[in-house]
Order: structure tokens, then sequence, then C-alpha cells
């Protein structure tokens, strides 16, 4: 067998199936299955300072990506077979104003911003290593189930790089109209079911079954393999060190799935001596890991995670007819088809969930785009997550702390209208009916008469306030 292989991450099962397979779950016990190496039969770095010559050759479309610059820590595809669009030029950003809102020393919050992606969020990480994998399967056509941001970055591959079809599900009413559209204006035939997200994942394996279509979700354990990449460019960015945390927002686990895989392989390979501790951060209408971890206290434990709380909680949603609710809609998920490699990936990592509320999102939101970095609302539940663990005295002031941004502002652009805006009926459409009252960080846009006096006197106003502006 190839050095690279998939596995089953069932410890009791542990099946191994060659590259080319494009099954998700394991045939003999149904579990998931991840992306594996034999590591000795691989060139691995000896440091990962090495990765620093690739910044020399970007004329080359590997060194070029900044998921494909370390293609030797996601060694399963030949370079020819790769698929990219120049993803990952992303950065790792000091915010001092953030900072102040957590409750962290100066210089101890950083931000990771991954609305840089050619389709705005961090999807196109994912995106590339599984649209490699499809191309060395042969595959036509791609299929995914999506609150918005996965649609989006299926489209764009599909078009600008792979020549294939690309077939989106979307829950009626849950998806923003900013991704609804770059789904649509990149072609992509796009189906609306009436149900929520867990019901487009159902629909889309069961029609990837019937049609032969190849699935992009984060079941797909490729697409996980480029979302590692993150964490690289985080380390690359800090210097090849470690930070104590890193926080990032919780729907289908795909991210805390990945990450986790990433430091723990670059531990087993000796490239990092630290792992920092992991925080996934459900929003609290959608807080199935919350609940599962922190207070049914479901761990990994070594392969052997309750499979029977699991059952139990989501019989429960069942009998109850209960749905995901919260307008950070891109972690709107009640069933989060990675939940046991995520359970793995904070075992590995001291890991800790939390849940915030929409209040505590939207407001975290306006303090990151007061500091300069616009975010869907989503982003903004790692922020609201690390005030949250600092206030808990979780994270200490002193620690090193790394929030990710997964989206880019225009991604869902009502909410932030209706959060700063004056327009009361649109408030109360888009916030109120979710829970949120008040706007604590509204930058209000401020009439005045059609008079330079008036506007000057309105401008001076704003000046001298604004050092006490959303801070």
């Amino acid at each position: 067998m190839d050095a690279a292989f998939l596995q089953c991450i069932d410890p009791a099962c542990a099946k191994r199936y060659g590259v080319e397979s494009v099954a998700f779950q394991c045939a003999d016990c149904g579990g998931l299955l991840d992306v594996r190496y034999e590591w000795d039969r691989l060139p691995v770095p000896k440091s990962l300072r090495e990765f620093e010559a690739k910044w020399r050759d970007r004329r080359d479309p590997l060194a070029f990506s900044g998921v494909w610059r370390f293609k030797e820590l996601l060694p399963f595809a030949a370079p020819e077979m790769v698929v990219t669009i120049g993803e990952g030029q992303t950065l790792l950003q000091p915010s001092e104003r953030v900072a102040r809102y957590v409750g962290v020393e100066p210089g101890k919050l950083l931000l990771q911003y991954e609305g840089l992606n050619p389709s705005g969020s961090f999807k196109d990480n994912g995106m590339t290593a599984a649209f490699t994998h499809a191309r060395m399967v042969g595959a036509k056509k791609a299929a995914c189930a999506s609150t918005g941001n996965t649609s989006a970055s299926l489209a764009v591959y599909c078009s600008a790089a792979a020549a294939m079809k690309a077939v989106v599900f979307v829950g009626s009413g849950k998806i923003a109209y900013g991704k609804l559209a770059q789904a649509l204006d990149h072609g992509a035939l796009t189906v609306q079911i009436e149900g929520d997200f867990d019901d487009a994942m159902a629909r889309v394996r069961e029609a990837a079954n019937h049609l032969g279509v190849y699935v992009v979700n984060s079941i797909n354990a490729f697409r996980l393999e480029g979302q590692k990449s993150i964490i690289y460019r985080v380390l690359e960015a800090l210097d090849w060190e470690a930070p104590e945390w890193i926080v990032v927002p919780g729907g289908n686990l795909g991210n805390t799935s990945a990450f986790g895989k990433a430091l723990a392989e670059l531990k087993e390979l000796g490239l990092l001596d630290r792992l920092p501790r992991l925080a996934s951060i459900n929003a609290a209408g959608a807080n199935t890991l919350y609940r599962l971890y922190e207070h049914d206290g479901v761990r990994w434990n070594g392969g052997k995670w309750d499979r029977a709380k699991v059952n139990a909680i989501y019989a429960e949603m069942d009998a109850e007819k209960r749905r995901a609710s919260t307008l950070a809609s891109a972690i709107e998920i009640n069933r989060p088809v990675n939940l046991p490699k995520a359970l793995r990936a904070l075992e590995a990592c001291n890991g800790v969930v939390r849940e915030v509320t929409d209040q505590d999102i939207l407001d975290a939101k306006a303090v990151v785009g007061a500091g300069g970095l616009g975010c869907e609302p989503a982003s903004a539940a790692s922020v609201a997550g690390a005030k949250l663990l600092r206030k808990e005295g979780v994270i200490a002031p002193s620690d090193r702390v790394v929030c990710i941004l997964t989206g880019h502002l225009l991604k869902d652009p009502t909410v932030p209208a209706a959060y700063h805006g004056t327009d009361r009926e649109l408030f109360d459409k888009e916030l109120g009916r979710r829970g949120v009252r008040r706007a604590s960080f509204a930058n209000r846009p401020v009439k005045v008469a059609n008079d330079l006096a008036d506007i000057l006197s309105a401008i001076e106003l704003y000046t001298r306030d604004e050092p006490a502006r959303r801070t």
C-alpha cells in the first residue's frame, strides 16, 4: 500500500483503504476515516523553518498556495494532480482593541483572518485538497450541503479550476444572501430543500450514492487535510512558536478536527514540542458539542467515546423537533458530522468547549470590525469565546491567544447593517427574532440636514468622541 492511505479512526477497527477510495466512513464499523501517512517512507522536513524557503519560489503555483506550500505535511497527491487557485494568502494580525475587549495583555491577542481566501472563507483551504483528490479519482460532478461558505467555495473551484459540475443543497431560508449569490454567480445548481443543514447533509449523501457525485463536505477526510494548513500558517506567522490558545468557531467541527490532527502530527514528527490548547466555540442556538462535552462529559477516551449519550441527545432533538437557531449561520448545525474527530482533537490539545449567545457574537464582531478586519458573524464566536474563557479565568491575561476569523464581512452583510443601522424594522426582523435586544457597540449613521454647518458639527462631535467608541 502507498505511504498515504485512508484509515478508520476507531482504534478497535483501524481498517485501511487506498487513497483512491471515495468512501467517507468505514464499511466495517461505520467510523469516520482519516488520511494517514507512513511518515518513515516520506521526505519529512527536519524543521518547520524549511518551509520558509518556499517564499523564494512564488512563481511555482504550489509554493504560492498557502496550502500546498506545506505539501510535505499533506503528501497524498502527486504535484501534477493538485488543483489550486492561490488559496491561503491569509494573515495573522495582532489587535490591541480586541485584546482590551477580551482582557489579555497588549500584543497577546491575534486574529487569523481567513476572509482573504478566493471565495472569502476558510473553506478554500479544504476545497483545494478535496478537489485534488476528486481529480485523482476522475470525478466529474461535485456536491455539498451548505449553510453558505461551502457552496461558495465548491462553486468557485468547479468553475475556476476543476471543470466539474457543481450541485449545492441548502435548507429553506438557511443561507446568507452573500454566500448564495456566490454559488449562483459561479454556476452551481442550487437545490433548496425544506429543512435545515442536517436535512440537506442527509440528502446530499443519499444523492451522491445514486448519482456518483463527489461530496466535498467536511465528512470528506481530504477536506480536513487542506484545513490543517491554517495551523501551519499560524505557526509560521509566530516564528514557529505555538501560542497558548487557539480559539475556533464550532459548527460541523471540521476546523476543530483538522487543527487537532495537524498539531498531533507535528508533535509526532518532532516538529513541535508543545501543543497549544484548543477551544471550540458553539453558538448557544447550535450547541451540541458544548452540551455533550461540558455537560454530559463525553470524551474521546482513546476512541471509546459514549455513543449512547450522543444518540440520546439526537433522539431528544428529533422528539422535540428542535432545529439549530443562530444568526451565525455558518455554524447553525445540530448534528456535527465530525464530532468523533473533534473529541479526539480536544483530547490531544487539552481542549475546552464553550457556548456564546448571538448577542455575544455580534458585540465581538463589532469590536473586531472597529479594529479593521471585517468578519462574518460566525467568525466572531471565537472572540466572544475567548472573552468568556478569560472572564472564567481559564485563559490568563498573559496567554497568547489566536482567534480564527473564518469568513469575510460581506458573506453576511445584512446582519451588520441591522446591528449598526437605524432601521428598526430591519433590526427587529434580523436580530430581534434571535433575542438580540441591544447593539452595544453600534456605529450608528448620523442623519443631518443638507447644511454645511450641521455636517461640520456632526463630524467634529464624531472626531471628539472617537477614542471612546467601540472599545
